[in-house]
């Protein structure tokens, strides 16, 4: 072998000597050098904010809407016929009558002069037979006698007087006065329906004739309606129907005019209307300014519920659930009872008076996250917020 090659051979050996002596001698080193000391992790906490629970009683209540319509309200026919005179008040629509004034005239001279010829009629009939009553009932003559002495063809007609024993009776029923009388009487009540009275306050809404016209028997003339008392008929879903009874009081309003009304729940359909599942309520309110046909918005008083809080909606998971804070920092989902569902807040139960419910949003939020409950917590009793949520404005839908 030659000198060079062997020169290089030993030469390449102590190379590598050198690097393999090298790193064991720094791995060495490494192992006499201590180990950093490591900070401890920091777990993440989140601050969110709560509010303390305080059960109580809550007056619930209910957003309700619909249309006014009158209370009163009558188709008025002519039982009878004949030309409608002139009365005073235009027979329009919008007019006025007072209870107990004309509405309509209707021509009776033909019937009055009937009625007075039966009249006289009966006066001859009993007239004939005085002679008979003073020779065979003499204890029954002077009743008879001042009874024609006051009788008259332009007043009513009295009553026939009284017979003393069957014997009389008999003999005035076998002179037919007793038919006359009641025939006289039944021509007296139809002369009265010439006149048409107002039955209660209010306004012609519908006229079907005008003054001068021919009307016959039967034949629909208009339509009044009472003023001042109104019903509002109210759509109310089946599933809230519980909370309602009849005499609690409605607070409404419109959305027209300023002003509110206090009304009250008159009377609950038995009735459910199949297609919606709901059920009409009627609540009779009165007050200036209102008119039939005024849509109005409000909310009914419902009954008291007990040991519960009003909290938002959007708490709700699964509207079953809430999350509260336990232990100050620990978040867990617990179960609620929801009592009543409004369109913005719920009324639940279950909850224990001092939990820290979760108020704020906690993106990524599950149960068991460690949490941290920010300083200022919201402690409002329920109370405080349905009095709050009392006095927002209603919105359009049914709660």
């Amino acid at each position: 072998m030659k000198k060079s090659t062997v020169r290089n051979l030993l030469k390449a050996l102590v190379g590598l000597a050198i690097v393999v002596v090298g790193y064991f001698g720094m791995m060495w080193l490494f192992t006499m050098k201590e180990d950093a000391p490591r900070k401890p992790v920091e777990k993440r906490t989140r601050t969110v904010e709560t509010r303390r629970i305080t059960n109580g009683e809550l007056a619930a209540t209910l957003d309700v809407q619909g249309r006014l319509q009158a209370y009163n309200k009558i188709q008025l026919f002519s039982e009878v016929g004949g030309t409608v005179l002139e009365t005073g008040r235009p027979l329009k629509e919008g007019t006025y009558f007072p209870k107990g004034e004309v509405i309509l005239k209707i021509d009776d001279e033909e019937a009055r002069l009937n009625l007075q010829a039966q009249k006289a009629t009966l006066m001859n009939a009993i007239a004939s037979i005085m002679p008979d009553l003073k020779i065979d009932y003499p204890e029954s003559f002077a009743a008879w006698e001042s009874y024609l002495d006051e009788y008259s063809v332009d007043e009513p007609v009295p009553e026939l007087p009284t017979a003393v024993d069957q014997a009389e009776k008999l003999f005035v029923a076998g002179r037919n006065l007793y038919t006359q009388y009641y025939g006289i009487k039944s021509l007296e009540e139809r002369l009265s329906k010439y006149v048409l009275y107002a039955p209660f306050s209010g306004v012609l809404t519908e006229v079907m004739i005008d003054q001068g016209a021919v009307v016959r028997s039967g034949q629909a003339l208009g339509e009044l309606m009472a003023t001042g008392y109104y019903e509002m008929v109210a759509t109310v879903p089946l599933s809230d129907l519980e909370y309602l009874e009849t005499g609690s009081q409605v607070t409404l309003y419109s959305e027209d005019i300023e002003g509110e009304w206090t009304g009250k729940i008159r009377r609950i359909s038995d009735q459910i209307q199949a297609g919606s599942q709901t059920v009409e309520v009627y609540i009779g309110v009165s007050g200036k300014n209102l008119r039939e046909g005024m849509y109005m918005r409000g909310e009914a008083a419902a009954r008291t519920l007990d040991n519960v809080v009003e909290i938002d909606r959007t708490l709700l998971i699964d509207e079953e659930e809430v999350y509260v804070v336990r232990d100050d920092s620990l978040l867990t989902l617990v179960p609620v009872t929801v009592e009543k569902n409004n369109r913005q807040t719920a009324i639940v139960s279950g909850l224990s008076d001092g939990t820290h419910l979760l108020t704020s949003t906690v993106p990524g939020a599950f149960d068991g996250m460690l949490v941290r409950i920010a300083e200022t917590e919201n402690t409002e009793s329920p109370s405080a917020e349905a009095t709050e949520v009392g006095n927002s404005q209603p919105t359009s839908s049914l709660k």
